[in-house]
């Protein structure tokens, strides 16, 4: 199995920026993804950073190159490269939610195949994407050294089961009517009073509707921050 790496550094730009791509026998069915590898991995002994990232809902399916409509794979599409490994894989559902228990045999096939640095496993996803982001790091919060869910639906119950040395950054716009922003908001809020250390961030963008995401992962501000990040 093969995996992708992706690259980000003061962000810097290439013509040859490519997707590897690979699929993870699940039983009755398998999961498709595309994975980046950042420059120099091939000739490199050193364990990289790993972003997970999930897409929304209208890039599941059987067409991997959906999956670079959006976020991180389609800045690096476009040239982008950063210093990090992305692993992108595609809902097999069309219209269904992800399969949580999928991604995590993904991560364990991904991490031991690849040169990841583990203390510095990210996730992040947008829309149905986030809300799996959300759930993902609420099952198995251990794995990961920052979330970054981008307007993403979450059940508020969740917070009990965040641990409060997780760094989180959520991004909503204020006028989605799809994704209410008071999902966001009240989550936020409740995590606020746990007191976690560091504290939640939330970036709320005036004026924007549902795709908080082009703001979001176009900020190269939303990388630093994460790639600062580490498991404990």
């Amino acid at each position: 199995m093969k995996l992708t790496l992706f690259l980000l550094a003061a962000c810097s730009f290439s013509l040859s920026a490519q997707f590897d791509r690979g699929s993870i026998d699940l039983g009755r069915d398998s999961m498709h993804y595309l994975v980046y590898y950042p420059e120099g991995y091939d000739t490199s002994t050193q364990d990289y950073p790993l972003v997970l990232f999930l897409h929304g809902g209208g890039e599941g399916g059987r067409d991997l190159e959906k999956v670079k409509r959006h976020g991180p794979p389609k800045r690096i599409a476009a040239g982008t490269n950063f210093p990090f490994i992305l692993l992108a894989p595609q809902n097999r559902f069309e219209r269904g939610f992800w399969d949580n228990v999928g991604l995590g045999y993904l991560l364990d096939d991904f991490l031991a195949a690849n040169r990841v640095d583990t203390n510095r496993v990210y996730l992040t996803g947008l829309s149905r994407g986030g809300f799996a982001a959300w759930t993902l790091a609420m099952h198995t919060p251990q794995r990961f050294a920052a979330l970054v869910p981008v307007c993403g639906a979450v059940a508020h119950s969740y917070d009990m089961w965040i641990p409060n040395d997780l760094p989180i950054w959520v991004h909503h716009g204020t006028e989605d009517e799809l994704i209410h922003p008071s999902e966001s908001v009240d989550m936020i809020e409740n995590l606020q009073r746990k007191r976690m250390t560091p504290k939640p961030k939330l970036t709320l963008y005036e004026g924007v509707g549902h795709n908080a995401w082009d703001p979001a992962y176009d900020d190269p501000k939303l990388y630093e921050w994460m790639l600062a990040q580490r498991r404990h």
